[in-house]
């Protein structure tokens, strides 16, 4: 298994996935059947002579050790079967560095890798310990709580009450709609507090609209309408006619 390295300033950085992967590996350094088997000939060998250890002690230290190997084995079954069923799954993997300092890391599960009797996780590519996997999410609780941050940051994009424009309707107006699309599990997510900056400036740009189109109103009606002045045009044309032609009778009458 090899972690790249990050270099900056000559310094080497390490990773979340780094440090991860380097605890996991420095717990896994127990004593296994070998050293057990080594230390247990060493004890032999190096037993005093005029008061040698039984056998049913040697038989006993075994026995004791090959149910702490089981015990392990199972343990460690066990890790790789919680560590497999993260496998398509959203988690948070939190890891600390050697000074101190608690990374974080989110992301989809992508395959388990197993060494040394250690489950790792990969995420992006980058193995991780299982055992620094904090939180499995659900995908239904992730959607809300992505729906509920991108409604917070959109609502600290407007400005000031006071400072509220036409020009913002489309932004107050997507916010509306888009709480009103969300379940009533997603908008638990928002505060209330929240919910009541949102109505104010609703209600806000209601006054905004309204007042808009009244000055357009009056504007109109304080401007001729282009029919009428057409009809009145009309008019005007047809009694000059008139006049024309009757001012014409009049004259051959007279003559």
């Amino acid at each position: 298994m090899s972690v790249g390295a990050i270099i900056k300033d000559g310094v080497v950085q390490e990773t979340a996935s780094q440090s991860s992967v380097q605890k996991a590996a420095e717990g896994s350094n127990g004593m296994d059947k070998d050293a057990f088997l080594q230390l247990l000939v060493a004890q032999m060998k190096y037993q005093d002579p005029l008061e040698p250890t039984s056998n049913t002690e040697y038989i006993s230290q075994y026995a004791t050790f090959s149910q702490v190997e089981q015990m392990q084995n199972m343990a460690a079954t066990m890790e790789l079967t919680r560590a497999s069923s993260m496998v398509g799954k959203l988690v948070t993997v939190e890891s600390t560095n050697n000074v101190g300092e608690t990374k974080e890391v989110e992301g989809v599960v992508e395959y388990v890798s197993y060494e040394n009797n250690k489950a790792y996780v990969a995420i992006e590519g980058t193995l991780y310990s299982a055992d620094d996997v904090v939180a499995i999410l659900d995908e239904t609780y992730y959607t809300a709580f992505e729906l509920a941050k991108a409604f917070e940051e959109a609502l600290g994009k407007l400005p000031m009450l006071n400072e509220l424009s036409l020009e913002h309707k489309d932004a107050v107006t997507g916010l509306q709609e888009g709480f009103n699309n969300m379940t009533a599990y997603q908008q638990s997510f928002i505060p209330e507090e929240y919910v009541d900056v949102l109505q104010e400036y609703v209600k806000r740009m209601a006054v905004l609209v309204e007042e808009a189109e009244e000055s357009k109103a009056e504007e109109v009606e304080d401007t001729p309408n282009a029919e009428g002045a057409e009809k009145v045009a009309e008019v005007e044309e047809v009694t000059e006619e008139g006049t024309e032609e009757g001012a014409k009778e009049d004259t051959v009458a007279d003559a």
